[in-house]
């Protein structure tokens, strides 16, 4: 189903890095972007002036997930064998990198002064945003822990595992309040609530995009083959009102987050998009702009018009 409640244009392509993005997220000064991928590379770009980016650190291995930490001025980013990296742009001296997970760091999420990592070993991980240390560690899964999502008026939040699993996890203790087993037919690769905290969205290997209601007993409300391959991320627009999904088959799409029903396709040739798997999708805060990035080592910002 078609609708013209949103349009999106191609606006402008950013190129610099030499191998596939996988990190999204907001900048640390207002109107930037940061990007890291395959290249070790964490840049910076100005969506004002987005020619140019900021090279603001780089690993000596792939990265897979970031936070920036725009008030501590500090950048959290998990890599491909499990380590974390704590990069002080403050005082650089303080940067230090921490072996924790047996495997890869696959999302990071912050409430508070707690940062949790999601392990490619199937624990998540607490921290001390200030401390730069790992209080705890829960075993979830024997599998790995792909992606994390917080729901502030649940206090919940929520982790997708390869185990084909949900686990919906008491943010003070994360004690586990339910697990939707199972959620998808394979790696659950992204999960995400809706504004009012009802519903949660989640995607994966399979391609399809099921909504939980979570108000009612975690039941199965929609489930639709939303991509032809893997979805590997989904973004809720701050207005709360659409969801992007970005898929290994080089789409963007976007939905409305109260119908369920695909708004907007944007593709390779018609809309000048991914020419290979689209990995990550980030709003920007105001909601004018989406920015997409994956596998063809390029960032597209999208003008909502």
């Amino acid at each position: 189903m078609t609708d013209k409640s949103i349009s999106l244009v191609n606006h402008s392509r950013l190129t610099g890095h030499n191998t596939a993005i996988y990190c999204l997220s907001s900048g640390l000064r207002p109107d930037t972007v940061i990007s890291a991928g395959g290249d070790g590379m964490i840049v910076e770009w100005d969506l004002l002036a987005p020619e140019n980016g900021k090279l603001l650190a780089r690993a000596e291995t792939r990265l897979f997930s970031l936070l920036p930490c725009a008030d501590l001025q500090l950048l959290v980013a998990g890599d491909m064998d499990g380590g974390v990296h704590w990069i002080d742009l403050a005082e650089p001296t303080r940067t230090t990198g921490i072996a924790h997970h047996r495997k890869g760091v696959f999302d990071i999420l912050r409430i508070g002064d707690d940062i949790f990592t999601a392990g490619g070993d199937g624990k998540i991980s607490r921290w001390s945003a200030t401390a730069r240390r790992s209080s705890e560690s829960l075993a979830l899964s024997a599998n790995g822990l792909r992606c994390l999502a917080y729901q502030p008026q649940r206090n919940e939040i929520a982790v997708g595992a390869s185990d084909n699993n949900i686990y919906l996890l008491d943010a003070n203790n994360l004690d586990l309040r339910h697990m939707i087993s199972p959620a998808h037919e394979s790696s659950v690769f992204t999960v995400c609530y809706s504004a009012d905290g009802r519903y949660l969205f989640s995607g994966g290997r399979d391609a399809l995009l099921p909504v939980w209601d979570l108000t009612d007993n975690y039941k199965l409300i929609s489930s639709q083959p939303a991509h032809w391959y893997t979805i590997n991320h989904i973004a809720l627009h701050p207005s709360g009102r659409w969801l992007a999904t970005a898929s290994r088959d080089k789409t963007v799409k976007i939905w409305d987050a109260q119908s369920f029903e695909l708004v907007k396709v944007l593709e390779t040739i018609r809309d000048s998009g991914h020419v290979n798997s689209v990995n990550k999708v980030w709003w920007r805060p105001d909601g004018k702009q989406l920015v997409s990035a994956g596998d063809d080592r390029s960032m597209i910002i999208w003008e909502v018009v």
